[in-house]
């Protein structure tokens, strides 16, 4: 650029032989990074991969975005020689997508030899390798060294980087250094006491106490030096631990440290009791094995996908994620892997989020889904690991939510366009209404998002739905309807389930006092009162018993009236119930845990009606059914968690074994019938003995269905219920005590 800014001449070489070979290395960039672009360069395929090699060095060290400065600083340039004539052999270099045509203008000249095409070009191919070097020289992983005092630049996104990159690795070097300097006090200290232990025998067999404490090699002396090398080590212990706690955070890169190297998922507290057998450890491992199953298929034949299609190999997405590739079932699955010690695959789910996820896409997403997988799936793995990317992340997408809540009543729409910002709801929904479930489930994520990233906005909007919702004046029937409108505010149809459209708002209304630390503290009374009273009702009105033989079921309200039906999605009351027993007032806290018990044996009961071993989507209480359906369009099966769920939850709470065994049926039911292809299919019909699949594995099998049945064969200070709470989609976010 220098020279050709300075000669006149050479300018009418230089300036189209820079910009077709910057035009290149672009392409190549677009190439490896599969973008999709190689077809606008008219080149031979087996050229386009040897020029894709040649630039292989620039993409690992993140040269993309200096590329297009450079390229966007040669086209400045042209623009000041829009009076400069250059022949129309030169003009016909010039990329096409750049317009350089339009910049320059061209009159005929002779054309050149080849010998002085290749040799201009070498030279300019040179020049910017040169210039790339000594610019841009790479220290670490995404980074680029930069002096202590010197300009700080931009990165890819847009934030001002520092130099953490180094710090981080003088960091390492002390951490190093103490390490080694602690294992050999340990080796000092190890030899100190054998000597003296050595010396007591010594002196013991000698029958001479008073003897040894006089030379210098004596006891005392020992004692001493052993004395004096366990304060170092302690002294260094302190030091090792005071420069952990000061780490700065990791550059987002793809060698950042996966986070911490103790399993925080498992609590430090004293005071648990074990119920680790043989057969609890075999079968917990039988689960593990389950979900690298379903993950290795997952990541051999849908990597980036948002779902597998077991049988037919391919990736599958469902349109609450607007038809994108997000990689749901990558951040669903993050925690489980985690708290499995599936270390590998947990690594490799963290780069593909550090490296391709990103919410920038033109379509409609469901706000409740994306909220429930990826925020919390996100958070949940910050919570676990300190890892500074899935922050970033989870920072990302909330943003990008928020644009929902911009309606009259601050309750949000059911979709929105993660792009451009607009929002709709459902088109099946009551009059346009949003739904109890969707816009009643969010106040975990967005509490605890404005807990790690200092921004209030996700906090007050989460709360200002909840009061609004709360203190509205509700029908005669004491019962939130399913539907509300974000406009007016007034409530929609007058139906009400503790299944689906209604589930999770109940489920929040106790979790978010779980989560603040009432259930441990005991502190809290108000903060459980809307809860309280929505149950009254609940009590009251939906929860029923069958004729045949008493089984406890939760009804639907149709206006006045009540539907003797329970989905499978209202399975997840049993453990709901059973959460809130403790601290409750009156007689509360033996009808929660019985109830809880009593849903929780309803829900197994339709297990055990099935040839299959699985529940079917919804039971019937009626004259002909009990705990089952005649219907076959209500007897499908897509890997729900939410019964064995409950059996997790009572397990902790009453440690009876039955739950163990339910929960062991059902793994036995999955593995038997759901096996399919590279992973795990829903069942078209639980009632029949030959069932087809669905070829869907669910990203809620890896996040929830096989994290719960884990859990129920780990010990209780695997994820204590006294230190996390799960979000809706098993996402454990930690207790704020």
């Amino acid at each position: 650029i220098f020279v050709a800014s300075c000669h006149k001449r050479l300018s009418l070489l230089f300036v189209p032989l820079c910009l077709h070979c910057l035009h290149l290395a672009y392409l190549c960039v677009c190439i490896c990074n599969e973008q999709g672009l190689c077809s606008a360069l008219p080149l031979h395929s087996r050229t386009q991969n040897r020029l894709s090699q040649c630039v292989i060095l620039f993409l690992m060290e993140n040269l993309e975005e200096n590329l297009l400065t450079l390229h966007w600083l040669l086209s400045r340039w042209c623009l000041t020689c829009q009076d400069k004539r250059l022949p129309n052999s030169h003009a016909t270099m010039l990329p096409t997508h750049t317009g350089s045509q339009g910049y320059l203008r061209s009159r005929r000249s002779r054309a050149w030899s080849t010998e002085k095409k290749i040799l201009v070009a070498m030279v300019c191919v040179l020049a910017f390798l040169v210039f790339a070097a000594f610019r841009f020289t790479p220290e670490g992983p995404g980074t680029h060294a930069e002096p202590d005092d010197g300009p700080r630049f931009l990165n890819v996104d847009g934030v001002q980087r520092t130099d953490e990159w180094a710090q981080m690795k003088q960091i390492k070097k002390q951490h190093e250094l103490l390490e080694q300097q602690q294992r050999e006090l340990e080796q000092l200290i190890a030899q100190g006491r054998q000597v003296l232990l050595q010396q007591q025998a010594q002196q013991q067999q000698q029958a001479q106490p008073e003897q040894p404490y006089e030379s210098d090699g004596g006891l005392l002396q020992q004692k001493q030096r052993l004395a004096e090398k366990e304060e170092e080590l302690k002294r260094l212990q302190r030091e090792l631990e005071q420069k952990s706690g000061s780490q700065p955070d990791q550059p987002v890169g793809k060698l950042a440290s996966v986070g911490r190297s103790d399993n925080i998922a498992i609590s430090k507290k004293g005071g648990f009791k074990s119920y680790e057998t043989a057969q609890s450890k075999e079968r917990q491992q039988f689960v593990r094995n389950m979900m690298k199953t379903a993950w290795d298929g997952y990541r051999q034949y849908a990597w980036g996908e948002n779902e597998l299609k077991p049988v037919s190999k391919a990736g599958h997405s469902a349109g609450i994620f607007g038809r994108t590739k997000m990689g749901a079932t990558i951040v669903d699955a993050l925690d489980t892997l985690y708290i499995m010690g599936l270390k590998d695959e947990f690594k490799a789910g963290r780069d593909w989020v550090a490296e391709s996820l990103h919410f920038d896409v033109a379509a409609s997403v469901s706000v409740f889904e994306v909220c429930i997988r990826f925020l919390g799936g996100l958070l949940s793995a910050f919570a676990l690991t300190g890892d500074e990317v899935f922050k970033t992340k989870a920072l990302d997408i909330g943003t990008k939510l928020l644009p929902a809540f911009n309606t009259p009543t601050g309750i949000p729409k059911a979709m929105v366009n993660l792009r451009t910002g607009a929002s709709n709801n459902w088109g099946w929904a009551s009059g346009g209404c949003s739904i109890l479930s969707e816009f009643g489930t969010i106040q975990l994520e967005f509490e605890y998002l404005s807990h790690i990233t200092g921004d209030k906005r996700f906090a007050e909007k989460a709360q200002h739905v909840m009061d609004y919702v709360v203190k509205k004046e509700k029908p005669a029937t004491g019962l939130y309807p399913n539907y509300i409108h974000p406009d007016s505010g007034n409530w929609g149809a007058q139906d009400t389930s503790l299944g689906a459209l209604g589930d999770s708002f109940y489920e929040y209304l106790i979790k978010v006092w779980v989560y603040r630390g009432g259930r441990v503290r005991g502190d809290d009374p108000q903060g459980r009162v809307a809860f309280d009273d929505a149950m009254k009702a609940v009590r009251s009105r939906l929860v029923q018993k069958s004729h045949q033989n008493g089984l406890t079921y939760i009804a639907e309200g149709k206006g006045s009236r009540l539907q003797h039906k329970m989905g499978h999605l209202a399975c997840f009351a049993g453990g709901m119930f059973g959460l809130a027993a403790r601290h409750a007032t009156g007689d509360w806290n033996e009808w929660y845990l019985k109830t809880g018990a009593e849903i929780t044996n309803t829900c197994h009961e339709s297990y055990k009606k099935s040839p299959l071993g699985l529940g079917p989507e919804a039971m019937q209480f009626d004259g002909s059914n009990e705990a089952w359906t005649g219907n076959p369009r209500d007897r499908y099966y897509i890997l729900r968690p939410e019964t064995v769920e409950s059996y997790f939850i009572m397990w902790r709470l009453t440690h009876e074994q039955k739950y163990r065994d339910w929960a062991w049926e059902a793994v036995q039911a999955l593995e038997k019938s759901c096996r399919c292809g590279v992973g795990y299919c829903g069942v078209h019909d639980v009632g029949s003995q030959r069932p087809g699949h669905d070829d869907v594995q669910q990203s809620f099998f890896l996040a929830e269905t096989l994290k719960y049945l884990y859990l129920v064969f780990s010990e209780d200070n695997v994820v204590s219920l006294d230190e996390w709470v799960f979000n809706t989609e098993a996402h454990t976010l930690p207790i704020q005590n």
